[in-house]
């Protein structure tokens, strides 16, 4: 039984890194339809990763993609916490430190993407979500 067990724990797992790399696809596929350029996936730092870096204008974007299957637990944006709001600034001071502009505007989006069928989600993009936490 335990082993049944953490065999579903493995593969549920999987699955989730699965949704989630498929999620930073689609969501970065939506923001290129939006005119935003990427510039970095899965981009990673001392205090951590983001999803997506992206340029808006002469604007730097720093996107949390979030994806559920269902609202059981609530929205996916719903699951930014005050602590990744505080790692955002924190990875965006390490990725500016090295980039070519000087004096760039930066904000903070979200994607979120709810799965409504096998090749259909619904997505709502934030712009600057972090605005109102100050």
């Amino acid at each position: 039984m335990a082993e049944d067990k953490e065999a579903k724990e493995c593969c549920e797992e999987e699955l989730g890194e699965e949704l989630a790399a498929r999620g930073v696809h689609a969501a970065a596929r939506y923001l290129e339809m939006m005119d935003l350029e990427i510039l970095e996936k899965g981009w990673q730092c001392p205090a951590g990763e983001v999803d997506i870096i992206a340029r808006d204008g002469n604007a730097v974007v720093f996107v949390e993609v979030k994806v559920r299957t269902s609202l059981v637990k609530g929205l996916p944006s719903e699951f930014i916490s005050e602590e990744k709001r505080s790692r955002f600034e924190k990875i965006a001071g390490f990725y500016l430190r090295d980039y070519e502009f000087v004096d760039v505007p930066v904000h903070f989006d979200v994607v979120s993407l709810l799965i409504v069928s096998k090749d259909r989600a619904l997505v709502r993009h934030y712009r600057n979500a972090f605005a109102g936490a100050c």
